[in-house]
């Protein structure tokens, strides 16, 4: 028994370091993506990304796709179209806001999964939600209305990107575990790469990194962010639930300040890392659930 238990205990540390690593490695991507984005378009961007990401995928993992059935083509059509549309939403915000704002701002997602469940179910929200909600919106208040009460064009590209990958989680949470997660992980690279080709060729005019930094900045988006991202995330899933997941993936704004702070010198204004805080800790009680209440009334002794 405690041989098992200790094995049980082992894997799930090494489910949260992946998790983690992967969360690191998504903070660093709002960072690649305004590099990357200083010599080419946002589509000819996503197209580069996810193309090297698949091929990277496919590389290792070709023997799974000799096995792709039809079931599983169809969900990694479903999520990599799902993914394509978010990622048109991150880059086009990106490129409008700043890496830091970028990273709180799509961490919403996390609110907005157990708000549309709860809408889907036509159940009433329990008071945690509720509480959750209303902590994110008024961090996402200090964070984006700073000196005119108006919203930047960037800031609202984020929010509808976080709108749209929250049902994306939602829709790998459904078919995850009725396929093989790293064959549906590639296939959905490979979806996401070819609407963003096709949207280039139709929106943009093609055209590769002309400087080593941008080259660079793809690259890390390609085969870092996007391909050991995503295999990261699909190992980790495996032997954590989705509650210590999505908690450990809320620390990716953190860790996009950190990087675009680093790297770049952006900071917030006190606002706005006030705005952050309130919409970490709207995130954060989300994900904590709370096994016994922290106060208790003492019971009065008996006369």
């Amino acid at each position: 028994m405690n041989g098992a238990h200790g094995k049980q205990i082992h894997v799930s540390r090494r489910a949260d370091m992946q998790m983690l690593l992967a969360t690191v490695i998504w903070g660093s991507s709002y960072l690649f993506m305004k590099s990357g984005l200083a010599s080419i378009q946002e589509l000819n961007l996503i197209a580069l990304r996810f193309g090297i990401a698949f091929i990277a995928a496919a590389l290792f993992f070709h023997r799974r796709l000799r096995k792709l059935d039809r079931g599983t083509l169809v969900a990694g059509a479903i999520l990599g179209t799902a993914l394509f549309a978010a990622f048109v939403f991150i880059t086009y915000g990106v490129q409008r806001t700043t890496a830091s704002q970028t990273g709180f701002l799509i961490s919403l997602a996390v609110i907005f999964v157990p708000v549309l469940t709860t809408i889907l179910r036509r159940r009433m929200p329990d008071k945690r939600l509720l509480v959750s909600v209303l902590v994110a919106v008024t961090g996402l208040a200090l964070l984006t209305l700073q000196h005119k009460l108006s919203l930047h064009i960037g800031d609202v590209l984020c929010i509808v990107a976080a709108l749209i990958y929250a049902v994306y989680i939602m829709l790998a949470g459904k078919f995850t575990p009725k396929h093989d997660p790293l064959t549906l992980g590639t296939v959905q690279l490979g979806v996401a790469a070819l609407w963003g080709t096709a949207a280039t060729f139709v929106f943009e005019s093609p055209r590769l990194p002309d400087t080593p930094q941008s080259w660079a900045a793809i690259l890390g988006l390609g085969i870092l962010c996007s391909g050991l991202g995503y295999i990261l995330q699909t190992l980790a899933q495996r032997h954590a639930s989705p509650t210590r997941t999505s908690l450990i993936f809320s620390l990716e704004p953190l860790f996009a300040a950190a990087f675009a702070f680093t790297f770049q010198g952006e900071m917030l204004t006190l606002q706005g890392y006030i705005g952050a805080a309130f919409m970490l800790a709207g995130v954060l009680i989300t994900e904590i659930k709370l096994s016994q209440p922290v106060f208790r009334r003492r019971k009065r002794p008996a006369i």
